[in-house]
């Protein structure tokens, strides 16, 4: 691949209990690096409060796409690559499915983070050559570690 991009979201909030919700002061950050095959490295992230997880994760994906964009390499050979299983199957198995039955799931209901899937799915189609691949979080892949500290580090900021 040409390009590698990282991507990666968290939360600090009360919603990851059971029962639990996200509250309106609960502290949440996207981050992505942008790695190129002539080693220039690109990386950002932003916080925002009462934020879930997964709306975290799929904004990283979807900030990732508009720099990649902005810097005109959308037609190169990137491989993004993501700790997150909701995220990668979402892009890889269920959207075409939601976007399909009007962005309602198997069960009939309207599809969690509307709103960013049809952004991502907006995107995609830019990015002829895009594969992806998961990693495992907070393991030994150096380019998850450093998103996944970039996003904690805008949450301490925050």
């Amino acid at each position: 691949m040409k390009i590698k991009v990282y991507t990666d979201g968290g939360s600090r909030n009360t919603g990851n209990v059971k029962g639990g919700s996200v509250k309106p002061t609960d502290k949440a950050a996207w981050a992505y690096l942008i790695v190129t095959e002539k080693g220039e490295q690109f990386s950002a992230s932003e916080g925002r409060l009462g934020a879930t997880n997964n709306q975290m994760e799929i904004t990283a994906v979807l900030m990732s796409l508009r720099e990649l964009y902005k810097k005109g390499l959308q037609n190169e050979e990137i491989l993004l690559v993501s700790d997150s299983q909701y995220v990668l199957k979402s892009i890889q198995e269920w959207l075409p499915g939601w976007k399909k039955n009007g962005w309602k799931n198997s069960s009939k209901k309207e599809v969690k983070n509307k709103d960013l899937w049809i952004q991502i799915d907006k995107a995609l189609p830019y990015f002829p050559n895009i594969t992806f691949q998961w990693t495992k979080g907070h393991a030994e892949d150096i380019g998850n570690n450093f998103v996944d500290a970039l996003l904690n580090e805008t949450m301490d900021k925050m």
